[in-house]
C-alpha cells in the first residue's frame, strides 16, 4: 500500500460499494400549498387586481392567476387593442373593463394592486402613480430602465408603504427552494465561482416576434408608448419587439440575466449588487437593427464570490446555474436540481514525491498511514450523497410567485422578492450594459449610486 497511494480510495470503494450507489435520483419536490390546490377563500379576503400591459407576458401572468385561490382581475389595460381581446381570453371573462388609459384603472376602488407588465421604460411612472394611488404593485423584471428609475421605485414604495414583488417567479419555485436548503445547510462548503448561462436559438427567442395584421396607429397609442423615450415616427418593429431597442428595454441583461441573478441573490442570500462587471460579446446572428448584443457574456465580482454570465441567443443550450464549493457542487439546469459532494477524504501526495529518492517517498507514505488510519470496510459509510430533484409535470412557479405576492398583499408581510431585492439585480443588468456599450470595467458606487467606469 506504500507503494501505491491511490490503493487506499480503491479499497473503500471496494469493499463497500458506497460510492457506487451515491446518487438517489428522481425526486419529485412537493409543490407549495399556498398554490396548490384551488382553496376557498373569503369574499373580504379576495385581492381585486388589473394588469397594466397584457402582451406576451402580461396574458401568460393572467392565465396563471386563474389558478392562484382568493384573487380576481377586475380590469386590463394596453395601449394596443387588440391585447385586450387577447387579455379578456387569457382571464376567461369577456367582460372584464379594458382601456388604453392605466390611470383610469389607479382611479377604480375596486382595485387592490396592480400587475406591471409594460415596456421596461414605462415601469417607474406607472409604478410611482400606482403606489401613490394605493395600490400595491406586482412589477415585472427588470425593474428598471435605469438606475436612477429604481432607486425611485424604491422610495416611491416606501414612502406610501406598498407590498411589492419584481416578477423573477424562480425566487418563488420549489426548485430554487430547495437549492437554497442545499446551500444553506453548508454541503457545498465555501463557494467561490457560480457560473450560469441562459441560451436559445429562435427567432422567437431573440425577440423577432411577428407583427399582427392589424397593427397600425389607429390601433395602437403609439404617442403614449414613446412617453418616457424620444420622439419618432410609428414603427411597429420597435413597438412589438422593444427588446431589441436601448430606448424601452435592456437587452438580454434585462430579459435573461435578471432570471439568473435573481436565482443566484435568492440561493446565496446576497442582497446587494454586484461591486464590479466586465462584459464581452456581439450582435452576430441578429442583424436586423436592433441595438443589444446576440451574445453577452460578463464577470461578476461580489464580496466572497465571482460570478460568470452568459447568454447567447445563437444556440439552444437552456438554462443553468452551477454553484461550484469546496465540498460539493450544486447545479439547476432546466427543471432539474443535481448535488453532488466533492470526495474531501484525505489523500497522501501522489504526484509530488516522484521527484524525491524512494527511501524519502516510502518514509513519507509511511507516517502518512500511520496518521491516517484505514476504516474498517464494513464500518466505513459516506458522510453524504448525491441528491436530484424536478419538479411536477405542469408545475408553475408564476402561479407559486403570483401566489406569494398576493398573500403578501394581504398578511402586509413583504415578499422576499421586494423593491429593495429587485433594484439589486436590476443593478446588475445596468452594470453589464455599462460595459458592454462603454467598453470598460463597470464599477458600482454605492456612495454616489451610480455606475462609473473602473
Amino acid at each position: 500500500m506504500a507503494n501505491n497511494p491511490l490503493s487506499r480510495r480503491k479499497f473503500i470503494q471496494l469493499g463497500t460499494g458506497v460510492m457506487a450507489a451515491s446518487t438517489v435520483a428522481g425526486n419529485i419536490l412537493q409543490p407549495h400549498l399556498l398554490s396548490a390546490t384551488p382553496r376557498r377563500v373569503a369574499p373580504s379576503d379576495t385581492v381585486r387586481f388589473a394588469s397594466i400591459g397584457t402582451g406576451i407576458r402580461g396574458c401568460e401572468h393572467l392565465e396563471a392567476s386563474l389558478s392562484v385561490p382568493g384573487i380576481q382581475c377586475v380590469a386590463v389595460c394596453d395601449l394596443y387593442d387588440s391585447r385586450h381581446t387577447a387579455a379578456q381570453e387569457a382571464v376567461k371573462n369577456p367582460s372584464v373593463a379594458a382601456t388604453r388609459d392605466y390611470r383610469a384603472i389607479l382611479d377604480r376602488k375596486d382595485v387592490d394592486s396592480v400587475l406591471i407588465a409594460t415596456m421596461d421604460h414605462q415601469h417607474r411612472h406607472i409604478f410611482e402613480d400606482a403606489c401613490a394611488a394605493g395600490k400595491d404593485v406586482y412589477c415585472e423584471k427588470p425593474m428598471s430602465h435605469t438606475v436612477e428609475d429604481g432607486f425611485a421605485m424604491m422610495e416611491a414604495a416606501q414612502k406610501h408603504n406598498r407590498m411589492v414583488a419584481v416578477g423573477s417567479q424562480r425566487v418563488s419555485s420549489i426548485l430554487y427552494a430547495r437549492a437554497k436548503e442545499i446551500f444553506d445547510s453548508g454541503k457545498l462548503g465555501e463557494v467561490f465561482s457560480i457560473n450560469a448561462y441562459w441560451d436559445r436559438n429562435s427567432p422567437s427567442g431573440a425577440w423577432v416576434y411577428p407583427i399582427p395584421p392589424d397593427a397600425s396607429e389607429k390601433t395602437i397609442d403609439w404617442n403614449t408608448f414613446l412617453n418616457g423615450a424620444p420622439k419618432r415616427s410609428f414603427d411597429p418593429v420597435r413597438f412589438f419587439r422593444w427588446r431589441c431597442f436601448t430606448d424601452y428595454g435592456e437587452g438580454l441583461g434585462g430579459d435573461l440575466f435578471v432570471h439568473l441573478l435573481s436565482g443566484i441573490h435568492f440561493i446565496t442570500g446576497i442582497n446587494q449588487p454586484a461591486q464590479r462587471a466586465q462584459s464581452a460579446g456581439g450582435l452576430y446572428h441578429f442583424k436586423d437593427g436592433r441595438e443589444f448584443p446576440d451574445l453577452i457574456e460578463t464577470l461578476y465580482d461580489y464580496p466572497n464570490c465571482r460570478v460568470t454570465l452568459r447568454c447567447n441567443l445563437n444556440n439552444a443550450g437552456g438554462e443553468f446555474i452551477g454553484f461550484y464549493g469546496t465540498k460539493g457542487t450544486l447545479i439547476i439546469k432546466d427543471s432539474t436540481l443535481t448535488y453532488r459532494p466533492e470526495d474531501t477524504r484525505p489523500e497522501p501526495e501522489s504526484y509530488s514525491i516522484y521527484g524525491w529518492p524512494k527511501a524519502l517517498r516510502d518514509q513519507y507514505l509511511q507516517k502518512w498511514q500511520e496518521e491516517h488510519p484505514e476504516p474498517k470496510a464494513l464500518n466505513w459509510k459516506t458522510d453524504e450523497e448525491g441528491e436530484t430533484y424536478t419538479v411536477p409535470k405542469g408545475y408553475s412557479d408564476t402561479v407559486d410567485h403570483q401566489a406569494n405576492f398576493y398573500n403578501a398583499v394581504r398578511t402586509r408581510k413583504p415578499v422576499v422578492e421586494n423593491e429593495v431585492f429587485g433594484n439589486n439585480t436590476s443593478i446588475g443588468c445596468h452594470l453589464a450594459n455599462f460595459s458592454y456599450f462603454n467598453k470598460t470595467v463597470a464599477v458600482w458606487d454605492p456612495s454616489s449610486k451610480k455606475i462609473v467606469k473602473g
